[in-house]
């Protein structure tokens, strides 16, 4: 199975969940593309093909070329910056196809936009436009060295996932110093009140991203700390949080485990990732009362007074007794 193939796997099935379980609808009206991962884009468009879609919210760097041709070194034509843009993000371009070949409107989801009952948190406009400069995405001129530079980047990447686990205690708690990439910094984080709770969903995030909700959570009506429904960042990532920004955004940790956790943190993992989530974060989801939940290949759905409808509850998970050093 190829990497596109596996990508579209679970959109099939949340394409037939809908069918199965929601009176066949014909229609959706919202559909987010949080950002240009494989995982996060490329699996909308068996949702796009199925279903008639009204709106389709991303955001597409080679918009902005224009704007942008000043910051690139070895660019001087926008249509050529624009095309070498529309290539590297080519899940979001491939999605954009679809769109105008249907009829689907797309908007743009910077900070402040309001998607349905989601107020968007992050990206702000001029962060974005940062990432798009600095991203390793950034279609500069190739060096006779691109291909060895891509090769060490793939080996870097495995020799951090192998890593060596500590045994502690309760309450410790250790993350890296490296942030996550440009491309998980992209993401769009939103945010809704809904039958009394605050949901916070996060896509891939990182530091830079969760500090610009926090910043901005009092324009948006979000009282912090405290989420009653926590998306976890990319899938459980480490390199995604700090304990000071969890502190400001679920609360500080307890001196003890409640018996029954105040706030509910979902992890969106893939059951064949063996990287997510990390256990240093599920610790530190722990420490601050989380009842933990992964989904790892199960349909699970959090509802307030209405039929399961497919969906199905799930344990929360243990608290790890080491992590990741």
């Amino acid at each position: 199975m190829s990497s596109t193939e596996g990508t579209r796997q679970p959109a099939r099935r949340l394409r037939d969940h809908i069918v199965t379980y929601y009176g066949t609808p014909s229609s959706i009206y919202h559909v987010v593309a949080t950002h240009n991962d494989g995982d996060h884009a490329r699996g909308l468009i068996s949702i796009l093909e199925h279903f008639d879609v009204s709106v389709l919210w991303m955001l597409r760097p080679w918009l902005y070329a224009d704007e942008l041709i000043g910051r690139f070194e070895t660019h001087t034509s926008v249509d050529r910056l624009r095309s070498a843009l529309q290539t590297a993000y080519g899940n979001l371009a491939a999605l954009e196809d679809i769109a105008l070949r249907k009829g689907i409107e797309i908007r743009e989801q910077f900070q402040g936009a309001s998607i349905g009952a989601f107020r968007v948190m992050a990206p702000t406009r001029a962060r974005y436009m940062d990432l798009v400069i600095t991203s390793n995405k950034t279609p500069e001129a190739k060096s006779e060295d691109s291909a060895l530079g891509g090769l060490f980047t793939t080996l870097v990447e495995k020799a951090k996932s192998a890593v060596a686990y500590i045994r502690a205690a309760w309450g410790a708690e250790a993350f890296p110093a490296e942030d996550t990439s440009n491309e998980n910094e992209m993401s769009v984080v939103q945010y809704a009140k809904l039958w009394g709770r605050k949901i916070l969903l996060t896509a891939d995030t990182g530091r830079d991203g969760l500090a610009e909700v926090i910043a901005y959570a009092p324009s948006a009506g979000l009282a912090l700390a405290g989420i009653d429904r926590f998306q976890v960042p990319h899938h459980g990532g480490r390199r995604n949080l700090t304990s000071e920004l969890l502190d400001a955004i679920v609360g500080p940790s307890l001196e003890q485990q409640p018996a029954q956790g105040p706030f509910s943190a979902i992890y969106s993992s893939a059951k064949e990732d063996e990287d997510h989530p990390r256990k240093v974060v599920m610790r530190a989801m722990i420490h601050r009362g989380a009842r933990l939940v992964l989904t790892e290949g199960q349909n699970l759905c959090w509802s307030e007074n209405t039929p399961s409808q497919g969906w199905s509850s799930a344990p929360a998970a243990a608290y790890p007794d080491e992590f990741e050093e």
